[in-house]
């Protein structure tokens, strides 16, 4: 029989549905294939813990476990020796607090990829920074190496840690979820800079890897611009980076600082995150919130510092894993040159 070609419009648009449909059903049934498979290693993670307590098999009967189950599904891959020792170590993991984990947790744990479970009990320290990484997962969808990356940069030490006057200068939960949305210190181990650069150079090398940015202030934040301009009275003031969090609905100011904090950089954010609110805040937004990003910082002085000011703003501090070597620098250009490619900016 000759093949032929439909072009009818209305064909396509039925195809396009179709299509729709079967994806979503590829994704529940593997999202329902996951579940059932996690929930049947919780069981057999209890069963070998089991057998190895009323038993005198030994460790050696995993060995010949997996030998007996490969001989028999020999296409399935989780019958190792080595996965069926991970499938011990998850059901360890959890099981000592299963029951005050709550329900819901459970749930979450069968939505996420067994890929995933093998790298946070193999890589987290206890079972409270586990679960921080399992709501990550399930609310922002990581990939296997983005959790990695997030576990090996310490994110559940660092998150909402910065300081910040939220709590006195936002409605609850806003402040909450706001002050969640802080690090510190912020990892920016993607950059290379010279040993000696200013805010210039770090706020250009961050926008030129802005993905690797965005991934490092957390979900939720959107890039409007760099040196972004504002008109205040018969002035011209430029914000190094403004955003839009489209969780908390709100603009967020970020000033960068390649010194150490000192407290009249809070007032000039304050000043920003007023005039923020003032020129492009809707009636639909929540306040604007100022974030500080600095080479280091007196926490007391930060404090002091934040204690008078009434408009919502956190500082942090960042670190850069390395800085270029000598043998690098003449390459880049120099802070002259990028300031002349610049239409110009507050400092």
């Amino acid at each position: 029989m000759k093949n032929i070609t439909i072009r009818d419009k209305d064909y396509t648009k039925w195809l396009k549905t179709l299509k729709g449909k079967i994806r979503t059903v590829q994704i529940k049934a593997a999202v329902r294939v996951n579940s059932e498979m996690l929930n049947f290693y919780w069981e057999l993670g209890a069963d070998i813990v089991d057998k190895q307590k009323s038993t005198k098999w030994g460790d050696g009967f995993i060995g010949q476990l997996s030998r007996d189950l490969l001989s028999e599904f020999p296409h399935i891959n989780g019958f190792s020796t080595r996965n069926l020792k991970y499938i011990r170590q998850w059901f360890l993991f959890y099981s000592t607090e299963f029951v005050s984990i709550g329900q819901q947790l459970v749930a979450q744990l069968t939505q996420i990829p067994w890929g995933h479970h093998i790298t946070i009990i193999s890589k987290t320290k206890d079972l409270d920074e586990a679960i921080f990484y399992v709501h990550k997962i399930v609310e922002n969808n990581w990939s296997r190496s983005v959790l990695t990356h997030q576990i090996e940069s310490n994110l559940f030490q660092r998150q909402g840690k910065a300081i910040t006057n939220f709590e006195a200068t936002l409605p609850a939960p806003h402040s909450d979820l706001a002050r969640e949305t802080t690090k510190d210190p912020y990892h920016f181990d993607f950059l290379a800079l010279r040993d000696k650069y200013n805010e210039v150079e770090l706020e250009r090398a961050l926008v030129d890897h802005v993905t690797k940015f965005l991934m490092e202030l957390g979900a939720g934040f959107s890039f409007i611009g760099r040196q972004y301009p504002l008109e205040v009275g018969s002035e011209n003031f430029f914000i190094d980076l403004l955003f839009y969090h489209v969780k908390l609905h709100c603009h967020i100011v970020v000033e960068l600082k390649s010194v150490k904090f000192k407290p009249e950089f809070a007032g000039k954010l304050n000043f920003y995150v007023s005039a923020v609110d003032e020129i492009l805040k809707s009636d639909k937004d929540n306040p604007t919130i100022g974030i500080l990003i600095c080479k280091s910082k007196d926490d007391t002085v930060v404090e002091y510092s934040l204690k008078d000011i009434h408009k919502p703003i956190g500082v942090s501090e960042y670190i850069i894993t390395e800085n270029l070597p000598d043998s690098l620098k003449s390459s880049l250009p120099t802070i002259e040159e990028i300031e002349a490619g610049l239409s110009g900016g507050d400092e």
